[in-house]
């Protein structure tokens, strides 16, 4: 199975994974592989390059219950994501669907800025990016 192969050198293998996510019945069908694999991207972003070596992937609640990060960003997604669901005022809504209290929204809200947020700005960033470049070499090809 091509998720069990995947290696995580630089952003570029982290993008495939993340566009593999857009489908979320992809997603449904292998999650425990994807867990797994989402992990070990986010434990390559986190530590490689933004350079933190400092954060435990995956995070733990106070109760010592393992986050679901992989559930914790399509539940996000689906709903818009960060921004979205911050102005919405869902974070309470996202703990809730993802198996915890109410109250645990702030939590969820942290946790998705601490690992998530930043990875989701720069996939979308890049994607962007290479648009433009394709774009741009479009452009010189007609001339």
């Amino acid at each position: 199975m091509i998720i069990r192969a995947m290696k995580f050198h630089d952003f570029t293998d982290c993008k495939s994974l993340l566009e593999m996510m857009e489908d979320s019945k992809f997603v449904f069908k292998y999650k425990h592989e994807l867990e797994r694999k989402f992990e070990e991207m986010l434990m390559c972003f986190i530590t490689v390059k933004l350079g933190i070596t400092t954060r435990p992937i995956p995070p733990h609640t106070a109760d010592n219950k393992k986050m679901d990060l992989l559930g914790l960003y399509m539940i996000v997604e689906r709903d818009g994501g960060y921004r979205s669901v911050t102005d919405n005022n869902m974070w309470s809504v996202i703990a809730k669907d993802m198996g915890y209290e109410y109250h645990d929204g702030e939590f969820m809200r942290i946790i998705y800025a601490m690992y998530l947020d930043v990875l989701v700005y720069y996939y979308r960033f890049k994607s962007v990016q290479e648009k433009v470049i394709d774009k741009e070499m479009m452009k010189e090809g007609e001339s």
